[in-house]
Protein backbone atom coordinates (compact mmCIF):
# COMPACT_ATOMS: atom_id res chain seq x y z
CA UNK A 1 0.00 0.00 0.00
CA UNK A 2 1.37 3.81 -1.05
CA UNK A 3 1.57 6.17 1.57
CA UNK A 4 -0.68 8.24 0.07
CA UNK A 5 -3.01 5.36 1.13
CA UNK A 6 -1.27 4.95 4.43
CA UNK A 7 -2.14 8.69 5.38
CA UNK A 8 -5.63 8.80 4.27
CA UNK A 9 -7.31 8.39 7.93
CA UNK A 10 -9.57 5.27 7.56
CA UNK A 11 -12.03 5.40 10.53
CA UNK A 12 -14.94 3.66 11.97
CA UNK A 13 -17.45 6.24 11.07
CA UNK A 14 -16.85 5.48 7.24
CA UNK A 15 -17.47 1.64 6.21
CA UNK A 16 -15.58 0.04 4.43
CA UNK A 17 -17.09 -2.09 1.28
CA UNK A 18 -16.92 -5.81 1.24
CA UNK A 19 -13.97 -5.56 -2.03
CA UNK A 20 -12.04 -3.07 -0.35
CA UNK A 21 -8.95 -4.88 0.18
CA UNK A 22 -9.43 -6.61 -3.16
CA UNK A 23 -9.79 -3.21 -4.97
CA UNK A 24 -6.19 -2.58 -2.94
CA UNK A 25 -4.64 -5.43 -4.61
CA UNK A 26 -5.71 -4.49 -7.57
CA UNK A 27 -4.52 -0.73 -7.74
CA UNK A 28 -6.97 1.62 -6.40
CA UNK A 29 -4.39 4.14 -5.38
CA UNK A 30 -7.38 6.87 -4.04
CA UNK A 31 -10.60 6.53 -2.32
CA UNK A 32 -13.37 9.30 -1.64
CA UNK A 33 -16.62 8.94 0.54
CA UNK A 34 -20.18 8.24 -1.28
CA UNK A 35 -23.15 6.92 1.18
CA UNK A 36 -21.10 7.33 4.41
CA UNK A 37 -18.78 4.46 3.05
CA UNK A 38 -14.99 4.84 1.17
CA UNK A 39 -15.17 4.18 -2.42
CA UNK A 40 -12.16 3.71 -4.85
CA UNK A 41 -11.95 6.56 -7.35
CA UNK A 42 -8.37 6.42 -8.71
CA UNK A 43 -6.78 3.85 -10.57
CA UNK A 44 -4.35 5.87 -12.15
CA UNK A 45 -4.72 7.00 -15.16
CA UNK A 46 -8.95 8.30 -15.52
CA UNK A 47 -8.40 8.42 -19.63
CA UNK A 48 -7.40 5.07 -20.06
CA UNK A 49 -10.06 4.17 -17.28
CA UNK A 50 -12.34 5.81 -20.20
CA UNK A 51 -10.77 3.76 -23.38
CA UNK A 52 -10.80 0.32 -20.82
CA UNK A 53 -14.20 0.99 -20.76
CA UNK A 54 -15.31 1.84 -24.26
CA UNK A 55 -12.97 -0.99 -25.65
CA UNK A 56 -12.74 -3.79 -23.48
CA UNK A 57 -14.44 -3.99 -19.30
CA UNK A 58 -14.20 -2.76 -15.95
CA UNK A 59 -15.41 -3.92 -12.77
CA UNK A 60 -16.52 -1.37 -10.24
CA UNK A 61 -16.54 -1.67 -6.86
CA UNK A 62 -20.46 0.53 -6.25
CA UNK A 63 -21.12 -1.18 -2.86
CA UNK A 64 -21.60 2.36 -1.98
CA UNK A 65 -25.04 2.05 -3.94
CA UNK A 66 -26.60 1.14 -0.48
CA UNK A 67 -29.88 -1.10 -0.75
CA UNK A 68 -33.05 0.46 1.41
CA UNK A 69 -35.65 -2.56 1.53
CA UNK A 70 -39.19 -2.11 1.76
CA UNK A 71 -40.91 -5.20 2.60
CA UNK A 72 -44.43 -6.44 3.59
CA UNK A 73 -48.06 -6.46 2.70
CA UNK A 74 -48.25 -2.27 1.66
CA UNK A 75 -44.71 -2.00 -0.03
CA UNK A 76 -45.99 -1.56 -3.20
CA UNK A 77 -48.46 1.54 -2.02
CA UNK A 78 -45.53 2.59 0.00
CA UNK A 79 -43.22 2.78 -2.69
CA UNK A 80 -45.45 4.39 -5.33
CA UNK A 81 -45.77 6.90 -2.65
CA UNK A 82 -42.42 7.74 -2.52
CA UNK A 83 -41.95 8.54 -6.42
CA UNK A 84 -43.89 10.37 -9.09
CA UNK A 85 -43.24 7.73 -11.63
CA UNK A 86 -46.31 4.97 -11.96
CA UNK A 87 -45.08 2.00 -10.74
CA UNK A 88 -48.31 0.07 -11.34
CA UNK A 89 -47.26 -2.49 -14.05
CA UNK A 90 -43.65 -3.19 -12.46
CA UNK A 91 -43.14 -7.08 -12.53
CA UNK A 92 -40.93 -8.91 -10.18
CA UNK A 93 -37.77 -9.03 -11.98
CA UNK A 94 -38.05 -5.75 -13.02
CA UNK A 95 -35.58 -2.60 -12.70
CA UNK A 96 -36.80 0.82 -13.42
CA UNK A 97 -35.15 4.26 -13.02
CA UNK A 98 -37.30 6.48 -10.10
CA UNK A 99 -36.79 10.00 -8.71
CA UNK A 100 -37.92 10.56 -5.31
CA UNK A 101 -38.82 13.88 -4.56
CA UNK A 102 -39.71 16.03 -1.30
CA UNK A 103 -43.35 17.88 -0.28
CA UNK A 104 -41.82 20.63 -2.04
CA UNK A 105 -40.86 18.66 -5.69
CA UNK A 106 -37.52 18.63 -4.87
CA UNK A 107 -35.12 15.86 -5.82
CA UNK A 108 -33.76 13.79 -3.02
CA UNK A 109 -32.12 10.92 -4.75
CA UNK A 110 -32.66 9.03 -8.18
CA UNK A 111 -32.11 5.58 -7.14
CA UNK A 112 -32.70 2.64 -9.16
CA UNK A 113 -35.54 0.45 -8.33
CA UNK A 114 -35.63 -3.58 -8.33
CA UNK A 115 -38.85 -5.68 -7.35
CA UNK A 116 -36.75 -8.35 -5.85
CA UNK A 117 -40.63 -10.22 -4.73
CA UNK A 118 -44.31 -9.14 -4.83
CA UNK A 119 -43.91 -7.70 -1.22
CA UNK A 120 -40.46 -6.87 -1.61
CA UNK A 121 -38.68 -3.91 -3.06
CA UNK A 122 -35.44 -2.26 -3.37
CA UNK A 123 -33.92 1.57 -3.52
CA UNK A 124 -30.45 1.05 -5.28
CA UNK A 125 -29.18 4.40 -3.92
CA UNK A 126 -27.26 7.99 -5.11
CA UNK A 127 -25.83 9.82 -2.19
CA UNK A 128 -28.57 10.57 0.00
CA UNK A 129 -29.84 8.89 3.36
CA UNK A 130 -33.11 7.84 2.38
CA UNK A 131 -33.30 5.28 4.64
CA UNK A 132 -33.76 7.67 7.64
CA UNK A 133 -36.76 9.44 4.84
CA UNK A 134 -38.20 5.84 3.97
CA UNK A 135 -38.35 5.74 7.76
CA UNK A 136 -39.72 8.54 8.77
CA UNK A 137 -42.72 8.57 6.23
CA UNK A 138 -43.75 5.20 7.51
CA UNK A 139 -44.08 6.27 11.27
CA UNK A 140 -46.24 9.07 10.41
CA UNK A 141 -48.58 6.51 8.23
CA UNK A 142 -50.25 4.04 8.39
CA UNK A 143 -47.99 1.27 6.19
CA UNK A 144 -47.74 -2.35 7.34
CA UNK A 145 -44.25 -2.88 5.81
CA UNK A 146 -40.61 -3.18 7.55
CA UNK A 147 -38.04 -0.77 6.54
CA UNK A 148 -34.31 -1.88 6.42
CA UNK A 149 -30.71 -1.73 4.62
CA UNK A 150 -30.03 -5.54 3.98
CA UNK A 151 -26.63 -6.71 3.64
CA UNK A 152 -26.34 -6.44 -0.42
CA UNK A 153 -23.65 -4.66 -2.14
CA UNK A 154 -23.30 -4.15 -5.69
CA UNK A 155 -20.32 -4.79 -8.48
CA UNK A 156 -20.48 -3.08 -11.79
CA UNK A 157 -18.88 -5.19 -14.61
CA UNK A 158 -19.20 -2.68 -17.75
CA UNK A 159 -18.32 -2.56 -21.25
CA UNK A 160 -17.90 -4.29 -24.73
CA UNK A 161 -16.57 -6.64 -23.48
CA UNK A 162 -18.86 -7.43 -20.33
CA UNK A 163 -21.36 -10.16 -21.63
CA UNK A 164 -18.34 -12.11 -22.84
CA UNK A 165 -16.71 -11.86 -19.01
CA UNK A 166 -20.50 -12.81 -18.05
CA UNK A 167 -20.59 -16.09 -20.13
CA UNK A 168 -17.78 -16.98 -18.69
CA UNK A 169 -19.00 -16.68 -15.34
CA UNK A 170 -22.79 -17.43 -15.15
CA UNK A 171 -23.08 -19.56 -18.81
CA UNK A 172 -25.22 -18.57 -21.62
CA UNK A 173 -28.26 -18.10 -19.62
CA UNK A 174 -26.76 -14.51 -19.35
CA UNK A 175 -27.97 -13.50 -22.67
CA UNK A 176 -31.43 -13.72 -22.38
CA UNK A 177 -30.95 -11.02 -19.37
CA UNK A 178 -33.19 -7.87 -20.87
CA UNK A 179 -31.86 -4.66 -20.14
CA UNK A 180 -33.39 -2.95 -17.24
CA UNK A 181 -34.14 -6.60 -15.58
CA UNK A 182 -32.29 -9.02 -13.34
CA UNK A 183 -31.91 -13.20 -12.23
CA UNK A 184 -31.00 -14.41 -9.29
CA UNK A 185 -27.62 -16.36 -10.10
CA UNK A 186 -24.78 -18.26 -8.43
CA UNK A 187 -21.31 -18.40 -8.77
CA UNK A 188 -20.22 -21.18 -7.45
CA UNK A 189 -21.64 -21.74 -4.27
CA UNK A 190 -22.09 -17.96 -3.85
CA UNK A 191 -25.64 -16.60 -4.44
CA UNK A 192 -26.08 -13.37 -6.14
CA UNK A 193 -28.65 -11.50 -7.68
CA UNK A 194 -27.10 -9.75 -11.41
CA UNK A 195 -28.65 -7.13 -13.16
CA UNK A 196 -28.07 -5.44 -16.95
CA UNK A 197 -27.89 -2.02 -15.16
CA UNK A 198 -25.11 0.30 -14.50
CA UNK A 199 -23.65 4.13 -14.28
CA UNK A 200 -21.49 3.88 -17.20
CA UNK A 201 -23.71 4.81 -20.73
CA UNK A 202 -22.35 1.52 -22.09
CA UNK A 203 -22.97 -2.32 -22.33
CA UNK A 204 -23.08 -4.05 -18.59
CA UNK A 205 -24.35 -5.62 -15.88
CA UNK A 206 -24.87 -4.89 -11.88
CA UNK A 207 -23.79 -8.11 -9.69
CA UNK A 208 -25.26 -7.56 -6.01
CA UNK A 209 -23.81 -9.30 -3.57
CA UNK A 210 -25.49 -11.10 -0.80
CA UNK A 211 -23.02 -11.71 1.71
CA UNK A 212 -20.47 -9.28 2.95
CA UNK A 213 -18.18 -12.39 3.78
CA UNK A 214 -18.00 -13.70 0.37
CA UNK A 215 -16.96 -10.09 -1.16
CA UNK A 216 -13.36 -11.04 -1.46
CA UNK A 217 -13.88 -14.24 -3.41
CA UNK A 218 -16.65 -12.85 -6.05
CA UNK A 219 -14.32 -9.59 -6.59
CA UNK A 220 -11.14 -11.65 -6.90
CA UNK A 221 -13.20 -14.74 -9.07
CA UNK A 222 -14.52 -12.47 -11.36
CA UNK A 223 -10.88 -10.74 -12.26
CA UNK A 224 -9.06 -13.77 -12.72
CA UNK A 225 -12.25 -14.96 -15.06
CA UNK A 226 -12.17 -11.91 -16.94
CA UNK A 227 -8.21 -10.57 -17.15
CA UNK A 228 -7.70 -13.25 -20.14
CA UNK A 229 -11.33 -11.36 -21.74
CA UNK A 230 -9.20 -7.64 -21.14
CA UNK A 231 -11.03 -7.06 -17.65
CA UNK A 232 -9.66 -4.25 -15.95
CA UNK A 233 -9.92 -2.92 -12.48
CA UNK A 234 -11.37 0.73 -12.40
CA UNK A 235 -13.76 3.39 -11.29
CA UNK A 236 -16.92 4.75 -12.64
CA UNK A 237 -16.08 7.25 -15.64
CA UNK A 238 -16.92 10.81 -14.93
CA UNK A 239 -16.04 11.47 -18.86
CA UNK A 240 -18.66 8.56 -19.98
CA UNK A 241 -21.31 9.18 -17.56
CA UNK A 242 -21.59 13.43 -19.13
CA UNK A 243 -20.67 12.24 -22.54
CA UNK A 244 -24.31 9.91 -21.99
CA UNK A 245 -26.02 12.52 -20.14
CA UNK A 246 -26.10 10.83 -16.96
CA UNK A 247 -26.44 13.06 -13.91
CA UNK A 248 -24.75 12.32 -10.24
CA UNK A 249 -26.72 13.62 -7.28
CA UNK A 250 -25.21 16.56 -5.39
CA UNK A 251 -23.56 17.55 -8.68
CA UNK A 252 -26.21 18.04 -11.36
CA UNK A 253 -29.22 17.84 -9.24
CA UNK A 254 -30.34 18.22 -5.22
CA UNK A 255 -33.03 19.11 -2.92
CA UNK A 256 -33.54 22.29 -4.57
CA UNK A 257 -34.02 20.97 -7.97
CA UNK A 258 -37.59 19.48 -9.23
CA UNK A 259 -36.96 16.62 -12.05
CA UNK A 260 -39.25 19.34 -14.59
CA UNK A 261 -35.96 20.81 -15.31
CA UNK A 262 -34.13 18.16 -15.55
CA UNK A 263 -36.24 17.23 -18.53
CA UNK A 264 -37.44 13.87 -16.62
CA UNK A 265 -40.78 14.77 -17.00
CA UNK A 266 -41.22 11.12 -18.27
CA UNK A 267 -40.64 9.85 -14.67
CA UNK A 268 -43.79 12.53 -13.48
CA UNK A 269 -47.60 11.18 -13.23
CA UNK A 270 -49.05 14.18 -12.40
CA UNK A 271 -52.60 13.23 -14.03
CA UNK A 272 -52.81 9.58 -12.62
CA UNK A 273 -54.96 9.09 -9.71
CA UNK A 274 -52.34 7.77 -7.45
CA UNK A 275 -50.62 10.10 -4.78
CA UNK A 276 -47.05 10.61 -4.17
CA UNK A 277 -45.17 12.92 -1.87
CA UNK A 278 -44.45 16.14 -3.50
CA UNK A 279 -47.54 15.90 -6.35
CA UNK A 280 -48.80 19.40 -5.66
CA UNK A 281 -45.81 20.88 -5.81
CA UNK A 282 -45.10 19.52 -9.06
CA UNK A 283 -48.45 19.93 -10.35
CA UNK A 284 -48.07 23.89 -9.60
CA UNK A 285 -44.43 24.18 -11.41
CA UNK A 286 -45.92 22.78 -14.44
CA UNK A 287 -48.95 24.88 -14.49
CA UNK A 288 -46.59 28.15 -13.86
CA UNK A 289 -43.64 26.70 -16.19
CA UNK A 290 -40.20 26.13 -15.06
CA UNK A 291 -37.96 28.96 -14.87
CA UNK A 292 -34.79 26.96 -15.42
CA UNK A 293 -33.40 24.10 -17.65
CA UNK A 294 -30.46 21.56 -18.02
CA UNK A 295 -28.74 21.65 -20.53
CA UNK A 296 -25.89 20.16 -22.56
CA UNK A 297 -22.93 23.08 -23.16
CA UNK A 298 -19.33 22.69 -25.42
CA UNK A 299 -16.72 25.09 -23.67
CA UNK A 300 -14.79 26.35 -25.95
CA UNK A 301 -11.49 26.14 -24.58
CA UNK A 302 -8.03 24.28 -24.01
CA UNK A 303 -8.70 20.65 -22.86
CA UNK A 304 -9.49 20.50 -19.36
CA UNK A 305 -7.07 18.79 -17.26
CA UNK A 306 -9.57 17.38 -14.86
CA UNK A 307 -13.35 17.66 -14.21
CA UNK A 308 -14.42 20.43 -12.54
CA UNK A 309 -14.43 20.48 -8.76
CA UNK A 310 -16.86 23.88 -8.26
CA UNK A 311 -19.87 25.52 -10.34
CA UNK A 312 -18.63 28.06 -12.66
CA UNK A 313 -20.85 30.97 -13.12
CA UNK A 314 -22.94 31.34 -17.03
CA UNK A 315 -23.62 34.92 -18.84
CA UNK A 316 -25.71 35.56 -21.24
CA UNK A 317 -24.02 39.04 -22.59
CA UNK A 318 -23.23 40.48 -18.69
CA UNK A 319 -26.46 38.93 -17.15
CA UNK A 320 -25.58 35.72 -15.40
CA UNK A 321 -27.75 33.11 -16.03
CA UNK A 322 -26.81 29.77 -14.50
CA UNK A 323 -23.71 27.55 -13.63
CA UNK A 324 -22.15 24.53 -15.00
CA UNK A 325 -22.83 21.70 -12.48
CA UNK A 326 -20.90 18.96 -14.24
CA UNK A 327 -17.74 19.68 -17.35
CA UNK A 328 -15.14 17.24 -18.42
CA UNK A 329 -13.08 17.31 -21.53
CA UNK A 330 -14.32 14.12 -23.73
CA UNK A 331 -10.68 12.71 -25.78
CA UNK A 332 -13.39 10.84 -27.93
CA UNK A 333 -15.16 13.98 -29.39
CA UNK A 334 -11.89 16.22 -28.66
CA UNK A 335 -14.06 18.70 -26.44
CA UNK A 336 -14.91 19.99 -23.64
CA UNK A 337 -18.63 19.19 -22.32
CA UNK A 338 -20.72 20.08 -19.59
CA UNK A 339 -23.92 19.48 -18.22
CA UNK A 340 -25.66 23.08 -16.84
CA UNK A 341 -28.79 24.95 -15.18
CA UNK A 342 -29.48 27.69 -17.07
CA UNK A 343 -32.47 30.40 -17.18
CA UNK A 344 -35.20 29.01 -19.19
CA UNK A 345 -34.60 32.20 -21.81
CA UNK A 346 -30.99 30.91 -22.29
CA UNK A 347 -31.90 27.13 -22.69
CA UNK A 348 -32.19 27.12 -26.49
CA UNK A 349 -30.15 24.71 -28.74
CA UNK A 350 -27.63 27.30 -30.61
CA UNK A 351 -27.83 30.05 -27.37
CA UNK A 352 -23.86 31.53 -27.28
CA UNK A 353 -23.00 32.40 -23.73
CA UNK A 354 -19.69 32.66 -21.85
CA UNK A 355 -18.58 30.67 -18.35
CA UNK A 356 -16.82 32.30 -16.36
CA UNK A 357 -13.73 29.97 -14.93
CA UNK A 358 -10.78 30.44 -13.16
CA UNK A 359 -10.79 34.34 -13.55
CA UNK A 360 -11.62 33.68 -17.41
CA UNK A 361 -14.19 34.70 -19.72
CA UNK A 362 -14.77 31.35 -22.06
CA UNK A 363 -17.16 31.27 -24.69
CA UNK A 364 -19.87 28.23 -24.77
CA UNK A 365 -22.82 27.06 -26.86
CA UNK A 366 -26.07 25.17 -25.85
CA UNK A 367 -26.03 21.91 -27.65
CA UNK A 368 -28.08 19.17 -27.99
CA UNK A 369 -27.68 16.11 -24.94
CA UNK A 370 -26.59 13.10 -24.27
CA UNK A 371 -23.19 13.85 -26.55
CA UNK A 372 -22.89 10.30 -27.61
CA UNK A 373 -25.18 7.66 -28.94
CA UNK A 374 -28.57 9.83 -27.70
CA UNK A 375 -31.05 6.51 -28.35
CA UNK A 376 -28.55 4.70 -25.89
CA UNK A 377 -28.21 1.67 -28.61
CA UNK A 378 -24.95 0.76 -26.77
CA UNK A 379 -25.84 0.19 -23.18
CA UNK A 380 -29.71 -1.74 -24.63
CA UNK A 381 -27.23 -3.51 -27.31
Amino acid sequence: MSQELDDFGFGTQIRKSPFFDATIRWGAQGFSVYNHMYIPRDFGDPEQNFWNLLNDAILCDVAVERQVQIKGPDASKFVQMMSPRDLSNMQVGQCKYVILTNQFGGVLNDPVLLRVKEDCYWFSLADSDVLFWALGLASNGDYDVEITEPDVSPLQLQGPKSRDIMIKLFGDEIKDLKYYWFKNLKLGDINLLVSRTGWSSELGYEIFLLNTEEGDEVYETIMQVGKDIGLHAGHTSTIRRIEGGMLSYHSDMNIDTNLLELGMDRLVDLDNDFDFIGKNALQKIAKEGVKNMQVGLVIHDDPMPRPNTKYWNIYNNKSMVGKVTSAVYSPRLKKNIALAMVDINSSVIGTKLTVEKDNKVIDAEVVEKPFYDPKKSITKS
